[in-house]
C-alpha cells in the first residue's frame, strides 16, 4: 500500500466539539469524520482497524462453530409485537412508515429477526445445535449521543445467537462463548475484564459484559484483586444498597470504570415461546427452543483502545489492531533516483516477507511524516534518506521509544514486524 493510492486526512488542530481522548484522536489522525449527531463516516485508515477487530471476531467465533450470516437492518414491526417489545423498547427504536403506511424500525439488536428466521427451517432436535453470527450496522436513537463512537447512533457490531434441545446444551455453549470472548480480547491486547450484569431489555435468565478498563468508560463496575466482579446495577440489587461506595467497602471491592464492549445472555425461552419458534425432541413431544445471544461492539473497541493507548503525540495501537505494521517513509526521493529504487526494494521486501506496510511517498518533509504516523499510532517506523541510501540502511523508529536505531534490509524478516 502507497500514500500515493491511500489517503492520509490528518488535521493538525484539535477539534472543538470532542470530549474524550479517542474521540479526538479518531478526528485528527484520519479515521471517521462526523455526518451527523452520533453518526461517523469511517475513512480507509479507521476502516483497516475495523477489519483487523473483525478478523479476530470471524476466526474466534469460527473455532467454537459459529457460522456468519446477514440480516436486514430494516424490521417490520410485526415481529417486535410479536415478542411483545414494539411498546416495550422504548424511544431508543426508530420507527417510521414506508409508503404503503406499514410500520417498520431501523434494527438497533436482533433478536426478533433471527427468531423468524430459524422457525422457517428449524423443526426437529436433530437440527441442534444452531449457532449464527453478523457483524452489521445498528441503529439506537440515542437521546444523547456523546464521545465519538463510543456512543454513537449508528454502530457496527457482532451480534450472535445460539439455539438449543436444553438449558444444559445452552450452558456449555455460553461457557464456550465466554471463552471465545476472552480470546478475543487478549489477542486485541486490551487490559479487560468480565462482570455479572443486569439483562436490560434484552432480557434473559443470566447475562455477563465485557469490559475495557478506562478512566473515561460511562460504567461502574466493582472489581476485586483479580478484576472480577459485577456492575453497580447488579451489586445494588443485590445488596439492596443505593450507596455503590458503602457496597464497595462492604464487600471488599474497589470502584473503578469500564467500557463495555461486550455482552452475553443466556435468554432461554423469551423470544421462542412468544415467536413459536418450536422443536420436535427424540420422543415426538413439540418443545420451545432455548436460546443465546452474543453481542461485540466492534465499532466501540475502536475507540476503547485509544481510550487505554495514547500518549501525548497521538495513538499507541496494540499490534494486533493497528492499521499497518510498518510506516516507510521516503525522503528526498526526487533529488535522487537512487533513494526511490532503494526505497521501493525495501518495501517489496517488506510485502514478500508478509509485513503489512505502508509506503509513505508524499513530497513531505520528514517531521510532518513522522508527526503523522506517530499520530496515527503505527508501531514500526522506517526512515530512508540519502545517507540510508549511501550506506544500505534504514533508520528505525519504534511508536513506544524515543530513540532511533540504524538497522540493515535483513531486518525486514524480523518477526517483530509482524503480527
Amino acid at each position: 500500500m502507497k500514500t500515493s493510492n491511500f489517503p492520509i486526512f490528518t488535521v493538525k488542530s484539535d477539534p472543538s466539539d470532542t470530549e474524550v481522548i479517542s474521540h479526538k484522536l479518531m478526528i485528527k489522525s484520519g479515521m471517521i469524520r462526523k455526518l451527523s449527531s452520533g453518526q461517523y463516516t469511517w475513512l480507509p485508515l479507521g476502516l483497516r482497524v475495523i477489519d483487523k477487530i473483525q478478523d479476530i471476531v470471524r476466526c474466534e467465533l469460527n473455532k467454537i462453530g459459529c457460522r456468519e450470516i446477514l440480516m436486514p437492518l430494516v424490521q417490520p414491526n410485526e415481529l417486535w409485537k410479536e415478542s411483545g417489545r414494539w411498546n416495550e423498547y422504548g424511544p431508543e427504536l426508530l420507527r417510521f412508515k414506508d409508503r404503503n403506511e406499514r410500520e417498520f424500525c431501523f434494527g438497533p439488536t436482533f433478536e426478533e429477526v433471527i427468531t423468524d428466521l430459524l422457525r422457517q427451517d428449524l423443526s426437529s432436535y436433530k437440527q441442534l445445535p444452531i449457532n449464527l453470527f453478523q457483524i452489521s450496522t445498528k441503529f439506537r436513537d440515542e437521546i444523547r449521543p456523546r464521545f465519538g463512537v463510543l456512543r454513537s447512533r449508528e454502530f457496527i457490531m457482532k451480534d450472535a445467537y445460539s439455539f438449543h434441545a436444553s438449558t444444559s446444551c445452552l450452558d456449555t455453549t455460553y461457557s464456550k462463548y465466554m471463552e471465545a470472548y476472552k480470546n478475543i480480547f487478549n489477542s486485541l491486547m486490551l487490559k479487560f475484564t468480565m462482570v455479572d450484569a443486569d439483562s436490560g431489555n434484552i432480557g434473559g435468565s443470566e447475562s455477563h459484559e465485557f469490559h475495557v478498563i478506562a478512566d473515561t468508560g460511562e460504567d461502574d463496575l466493582l472489581l476485586d484483586d483479580s478484576n472480577n466482579g459485577m456492575n453497580v446495577e447488579i451489586a445494588k440489587e443485590r445488596y439492596q444498597e443505593e450507596n455503590i461506595e458503602k457496597i464497595a467497602s462492604k464487600i471488599g471491592m474497589r470502584l473503578t470504570r469500564g467500557i463495555e464492549v461486550g455482552h452475553i445472555f443466556k435468554l432461554g425461552t423469551k423470544y421462542s415461546k412468544p415467536m413459536n419458534l418450536r422443536f420436535t425432541d427424540e420422543n415426538s413431544q413439540i418443545n420451545d427452543v432455548f436460546m443465546g445471544c452474543y453481542g461485540i461492539g466492534i465499532s466501540r473497541i475502536v475507540a476503547a483502545a485509544i481510550e487505554q493507548n495514547y500518549d501525548d503525540r497521538g495513538i499507541i495501537w496494540p499490534k494486533t489492531m493497528s492499521p499497518f505494521q510498518v510506516a516507510l517513509i521516503e525522503l528526498d526521493s526526487k533529488k535522487s533516483d537512487e533513494i526511490r529504487k532503494y526505497t521501493e526494494n525495501i518495501y517489496e521486501d517488506l510485502q514478500k516477507q508478509g509485513v503489512d506496510v505502508i509506503y509513505d511517498n508524499r513530497n513531505l518533509k520528514l517531521g510532518n511524516k513522522l508527526a503523522d504516523w506517530e499520530l496515527i499510532g503505527v508501531p514500526n517506523i522506517l526512515i530512508i534518506g540519502q545517507k540510508e541510501t549511501d550506506d544500505r540502511t534504514m533508520t528505525l523508529k519504534r511508536r513506544n521509544e524515543d530513540q532511533k536505531q540504524k538497522v540493515t534490509p535483513e531486518f525486514v524478516n524480523d518477526a517483530t514486524l509482524r503480527v
